[in-house]
């Protein structure tokens, strides 16, 4: 049975999307069946991240609801081994939605080793419908004190929902200012309350990748596509240490 990853971050602006689509390729390309399902329904951009906004027929309503099978409707990346996509719905999701989708997500952990859930910014309707199938959540954070604090938040409400594996991902560091992260990185961990997974740099080709919808592994971002390697690694059960900035 897989693992289902809730991919969150309290707020807007962070890079979550971008984090969740490169580190569902990352354990990809370690060998792990790997998919990404978009939560953000009406708001949907994981398809673009991973360069998949062309083709998708199904997403995950048509799952629930009985009008696909699930490897029929999940999209398979011609690219890279190993990764799939299951879209969002065009319209908003109620929370009456989440029994159907906790049996999707155990339905798709029977036949991925990880699902990684990218939920909408903020605590809604769509959070709490990702968070219902999650059995591990990844906070994704700048070190900016407004992320960090909507970042507790979000992982006060995931363990109010009975996730206990709460991870800390900080993204988006500028390397000239990794020091001072570095030095405020316990103070993250405590204003969070989670285990730190890993440090991610500021890298502009990260925005050129997303603007021309191309997988960010794939593009040429080496130090980035490095960081990612040994998060995933790490959330695969390895011990990696936390590398350079």
């Amino acid at each position: 049975m897989g693992t289902s990853i809730l991919m969150t971050s309290g707020k807007g602006g962070t890079g979550k999307t971008t984090c969740c689509a490169a580190l569902a390729s990352h354990l990809a390309a370690l060998g792990h069946r790997t998919v990404c399902v978009d939560c953000d329904a009406a708001l949907r951009n994981l398809d673009l991240v991973l360069g998949l906004s062309e083709g998708v027929l199904w997403d995950f309503m048509d799952l629930i609801e009985g009008r696909a099978a699930t490897m029929d409707a999940v999209t398979a990346h011609p690219a890279i081994e190993n990764l799939w996509f299951l879209s969002a719905p065009t319209a908003l999701v109620s929370d009456a939605e989440a029994p159907g989708f906790r049996a999707l997500t155990q339905e798709l952990r029977a036949k991925f080793d990880y699902v990684l859930l990218d939920c909408p910014a903020g605590i809604g309707d769509g959070f709490r419908l990702a968070a219902s199938g999650a059995d591990m959540a990844v906070i994704v954070s700048t070190g900016d004190l407004t992320s960090l604090r909507d970042g507790q938040r979000a992982a006060a409400e995931v363990r109010g929902m009975g996730v206990e594996n709460v991870r800390l991902l900080v993204n988006r560091v500028r390397p000239r200012a990794y020091r001072k992260v570095r030095r405020n990185i316990d103070e993250i961990i405590d204003t969070v309350g989670a285990r730190l997974l890993g440090v991610i740099r500021e890298d502009d080709r990260v925005a050129e990748a997303g603007n021309l919808e191309i997988p960010l592994m794939l593009y040429r971002a080496r130090r980035v596509n490095r960081q990612f390697d040994r998060v995933a690694r790490r959330v695969a059960g390895e011990k990696v240490p936390l590398g350079r900035v």
